[in-house]
């Protein structure tokens, strides 16, 4: 969710749930913990007074590196016995396994 508005900018809860792939009342609940955290807040959309947009705040983009800085440290030591071959190997078949979850 935090991704998601950081590279896309504000959105709705209903456009978070649709984008993260989980029912509104789920979305809602996550937002909820986020906004208690201080990792997004929620503002009047300007083109309809009647919805709440939610953006991330500065502490929401400093968790989210946070926790990008861990996976991407996790992945390194894991992938730490393998050779640039095999590393090669494992990003392709990867990016397959993704595209084919994707399409779902």
């Amino acid at each position: 969710m935090l991704h998601l508005l950081d590279e896309h900018g504000p959105a709705s809860v209903g456009e978070l749930a649709e984008r993260i792939g989980v029912d509104q009342p789920r979305a809602s609940r996550l937002v909820a913990a986020a906004v208690a955290a201080g990792h997004v807040r929620r503002e009047p959309d300007p083109n309809d007074a009647r919805r709440a947009i939610l953006v991330i705040t500065d502490s929401g983009r400093q968790a989210l590196r946070s926790l990008l800085g861990r996976r991407r440290g996790a992945v390194e030591r894991a992938l730490e016995g393998f050779s640039d071959d095999e590393r090669a190997q494992f990003a392709e078949l990867f990016a397959r396994f993704a595209e084919g979850w994707r399409r779902g």
